[in-house]
């Protein structure tokens, strides 16, 4: 991921999270050019896959793999490259090669910008946790001393997409992102998690109410018809030439 193309970085807590949360970004930005490359931190085995464990003759193992070949289909679709770190979840727990290694993935992609969780989720600590290994990784990644001689990374905006439950995490989206052209792809993706099928319905709405919010901060005389948007939280001061 060199050259003149830009890159984006996208780092889910588990594996699905991207789907719902950044899966028209990722289409979108995939489909103006950009690399998008994915990290999932971990599958979501114990937590985030209670359909699978239903099923009955499960293993941790069987599930996994179940997870990892789904989130594979949903970034095909959504036209990003993913990796995997397994790091486990329910709880989630990173230790300082896992921060390393997202380091490095940061120097080896370059991102023009990253994407992760909310700061603060009291429902699911795997999420804040997922944000701040992000962030840390970033500044690593920025350090001359951190593997002296390789190309370190800029300052890319990093933004908090939506958690679940978006009040008590105590996220204000201050970004609305047109995801109308791309809609029919993320639905297609998100079809693809076929171990939390609850959430499809949920995230369309939601999808819905963000292209509502969108359009009407455009203004009425914008000739987008916008009907579907992702929301996000910028962590970074914006820095601009002009306010318009």
């Amino acid at each position: 991921m060199t050259g003149s193309q830009q890159n984006a970085l996208v780092v889910s807590a588990h594996s699905a999270d991207f789907v719902w949360r950044a899966g028209g970004a990722i289409a979108l930005h995939a489909q103006q050019g950009y690399n998008v490359h994915i990290v999932c931190l971990s599958y979501g085995e114990r937590g985030e896959s209670a359909k699978l464990w239903r099923k009955g003759d499960m293993s941790e193992g069987k599930v996994k793999a179940a997870r990892q070949e789904e989130a594979m289909a949903a970034a095909e679709i959504l036209g990003a490259s993913v990796e995997f770190f397994d790091v486990g979840d329910y709880p989630m727990r990173a230790d300082k090669d896992t921060l390393f290694r997202l380091a490095d993935v940061m120097r080896r992609v370059q991102p023009a910008f990253v994407l992760s969780h909310s700061l603060k989720d009291p429902y699911n600590y795997d999420h804040p946790l997922a944000m701040n290994l992000t962030q840390e990784a970033r500044i690593i990644a920025q350090a001359e001393g951190y593997r002296p001689g390789e190309k370190i990374v800029g300052a890319p905006p990093v933004y908090a997409f939506e958690p679940h439950q978006p009040e008590q995490c105590e996220w204000r989206p201050d970004v609305f992102l047109d995801i109308t052209d791309v809609w029919d792809q993320k639905y297609a993706a998100i079809q693809c998690m076929a171990g939390q099928e609850h959430l499809w319905e949920y995230y369309t709405r939601v999808a819905l109410q963000r292209g509502v919010q969108a359009k009407r901060n455009v203004g009425i005389t914008c000739a987008r018809n916008i009907v579907y948007a992702e929301g996000y939280q910028s962590t970074f001061p914006r820095v601009t030439e002009n306010l318009a």
